[in-house]
């Protein structure tokens, strides 16, 4: 191969690193734009339509400044990660309850989990024969993704 070929083919793999990088970038600061968004909105729906900086300020950041007060009025890498980290898993924790939780009671016991399966098993089942045949799965492989990454519910 021709070193200009080499070249060029080594400059479309790096555009498109660096575009699905950006990507991601533009897809994670337009949730962040969102979420600020969301709670400007719910600052000014609690006062008369205005707000002050000081409002504006515990909309903006008061879980992060609770943080910063909650560990001596400084923050670590670690110490902020570990936060991210729980939250992230108890956001995933409570999506996995609500999957799974007949009573609604808050808790998963494994009559939840037999009975969640028990209905997608039926939903698979298409021809009521008790098994579940290749043909009668959905195509693609989408049947319980519903858009969510593959990380996110690593349970099911």
């Amino acid at each position: 191969m021709r070193k200009s070929t080499k070249l060029a083919l080594a400059f479309a793999a790096l555009a498109g690193a660096v575009g699905t990088t950006a990507y991601a970038e533009n897809n994670a600061s337009a949730k962040m734009r969102d979420g600020m968004m969301a709670r400007l909105d719910k600052a000014m729906s609690d006062s008369d339509g205005a707000i002050t900086f000081d409002q504006f300020s515990d909309a903006m950041n008061a879980r992060l400044k609770k943080l910063v007060a909650d560990n001596g009025g400084k923050l670590t890498v670690a110490q902020l990660a570990d936060a991210l980290e729980k939250a992230r898993f108890k956001r995933m924790a409570r999506r996995i309850i609500a999957r799974y939780d007949n009573k609604g009671d808050g808790t998963l016991t494994t009559d939840d989990i037999t009975g969640r399966e028990k209905k997608l098993f039926a939903m698979l089942d298409k021809n009521n024969d008790g098994k579940i045949e290749k043909s009668e799965l959905p195509k693609g492989h989408r049947f319980g993704h519903h858009g969510q990454s593959d990380d996110d519910d690593s349970v099911e």
